[in-house]
């Protein structure tokens, strides 16, 4: 009975010691295997550790810095062993297929590469960034005021980190531009009728010596001979601003600007002050141009929203048109463009295209 009962316990002592180099050496590995050290120790690993290396979760004022698993690898158990098991084929790919293992391979990659992870992300409700912020932790009143609009959007919308912030440590894919979407425009003017109703620039035009009109702006023709149409922009005009016509009352969307020739031969309304005590009067002119239009502007939307999706939602979730007012869509379009190397042209026609489908245009889809 002593004899079993020692034999039990070494049964017992053994079990425990093979328990728990197994469990230990497990979570040793996993642990080593987890560590920045270890990421960032293959050749095809240079690229975005350099990127990481230029973030803000890599230095910053406060001294905090975010490890490689700090942001990919979550911390509850399920995701965590499913992670760790789904990070083998980059080992894989590191050993065998050198599927990254040149600049150009990475960025012939680079966008798979992010959906993988931008999708595991939206899939966990973005828990490790949650594992540093959150909603109730932030004090909103001092970050920009875009900010604070974009964070009460996204809490209304349900809306997860990622879908905005997709270039917090590494350079966001960059969609490449249909080069040929714009010439297309062109050729779609060659078959607009010489008496359409409405035409829609497709560019800066020249409107004779008067203004200069802006894409996407509504003309409405009078008269058309030769190739040249006689037509009318209509908005309005502030006083202080007699350079140019808005898009409407109290709305500083541009839609031309005049020479002095073309201020005195405006045709305008009873002013009316609004609100903050600016006058505000409708404004029409009349002149002629012979630059390629288009009979609708529905090819210019279009348009715009491929330049949405390869300039804005390629780093954020697109953001709805009837979010923002005329008036705040310049500033932000403006300042999200900087971000970019969109062109001057694609960026008015863009920022045209939230105004004109903005919450306070009573006819925005």
């Amino acid at each position: 009975m002593i004899m079993n009962k020692r034999y039990i316990a070494l049964i017992a002592a053994v079990g425990i010691a093979i328990g728990w180099l197994t469990f230990g050496g497990t979570q040793a590995v996993l642990h080593a295997t987890s560590s920045t050290e270890f990421c960032v120790s293959c050749h095809t690993m240079e690229k975005p550790l350099q990127e990481y290396q230029g973030s803000v979760h890599f230095s910053n004022q406060k001294g905090i810095r975010a490890e490689c698993a700090d942001c990919h690898i979550p911390q509850e158990p399920i995701d965590y062993l499913i992670t760790k098991i789904r990070a083998s084929k980059d080992i894989y790919h590191e050993f065998v297929t050198g599927k990254i293992d040149t600049d150009e391979k990475y960025e012939e990659h680079r966008l798979a590469m992010a959906e993988t992870v931008w999708e595991q992300m939206r899939e966990n409700d973005s828990a490790t960034c949650r594992s540093c912020h959150s909603f109730d932790a932030m004090e909103t009143y001092d970050q920009s005021i875009s900010a604070q609009k974009m964070h009460a959007y996204g809490q209304e919308n349900n809306q997860t980190c990622i879908d905005c912030h997709k270039g917090v440590a590494h350079f966001a894919p960059q969609a490449k531009l249909d080069t040929s979407a714009f010439d297309h425009l062109f050729d779609m003017a060659k078959n607009t009728k010489l008496d359409a109703e409405k035409v829609y620039p497709i560019e800066n035009i020249k409107m004779s010596d008067l203004a200069i009109i802006n894409p996407t702006v509504e003309l409405t023709t009078v008269s058309a001979k030769d190739e040249t149409r006689t037509v009318t922009v209509s908005g309005f005009q502030m006083k202080g601003a007699e350079s140019v016509i808005y898009m409407g009352e109290g709305q500083r969307s541009i839609i031309a600007t005049l020479t002095e020739k073309g201020i005195k031969a405006l045709t305008l309304g009873e002013a009316t002050t609004d609100a903050y005590g600016n006058e505000w009067r409708s404004a029409e002119l009349t002149g002629t141009i012979d630059a390629p239009v288009l009979a609708s502007n529905q090819p210019l939307w279009d348009y715009a929203e491929e330049l949405d999706n390869v300039y804005c939602s390629t780093c954020h979730a697109k953001i709805p048109a009837n979010h923002f007012t005329v008036n705040s869509w310049g500033p932000v379009a403006k300042s999200m463009g900087a971000r970019t190397d969109i062109s001057a042209l694609n960026l008015e026609i863009l920022t045209k295209f939230f105004q004109n489908h903005a919450k306070d245009v009573a006819n925005h889809k």
